[in-house]
Parts: structure tokens; C-alpha cells; sequence
């Protein structure tokens, strides 16, 4: 399961976000978007705002512990 946060600098819910993974061991990677290619990426989602979370088909914009928490669970089911 591949993980993508797409970030902005300065963005308290991106580091929030990429803590709260990095805390229950969810590998991820990043893409930044101040990218334009990123950027049009994140928002051909629906998404306006940073981060926006890519897992698989499903996406989300925010600082959601709520769904990283059940990203957790998938992963530790999966390892």
C-alpha cells in the first residue's frame, strides 16, 4: 500500500500529518506542491487544501488522525 502526502511548505497539518504516520510506522512518501504537475494532481482529487493524502483510491485533505489511525490498522494487518 503506497502512501503520498502531498504537502506545502510551512503547513502545521502537513507536519502534523507526516508525524502522526511516522508515529504508527506507515511508511509514506511525499510530493510537494508547489510542484505544478503535483499541484493539478492533488486537486484533479477535489482537493483545495494541504496536505492531501493519497492511499490507494482513496484520498483526503486535512490533518485526519482519525483515517491515519485506520490506514494503521490495514498496514499492521497487512505486514
Amino acid at each position: 500500500m503506497t502512501v503520498t502526502v502531498y504537502e506545502k511548505p510551512d503547513c502545521m497539518q502537513c507536519v502534523q500529518t507526516k508525524r502522526k504516520l511516522e508515529q504508527e510506522g506507515v511508511p509514506y512518501e511525499t510530493a510537494d506542491l508547489m510542484d505544478p504537475g503535483n499541484l493539478e494532481a492533488a486537486k484533479s482529487l477535489g482537493h483545495m487544501s494541504a496536505p492531501v493524502v493519497v492511499v490507494g483510491d482513496e484520498s483526503w485533505s486535512g490533518f485526519r488522525p482519525d483515517l491515519i489511525n485506520r490506514i494503521a490498522e490495514r498496514t499492521k494487518e497487512n505486514a
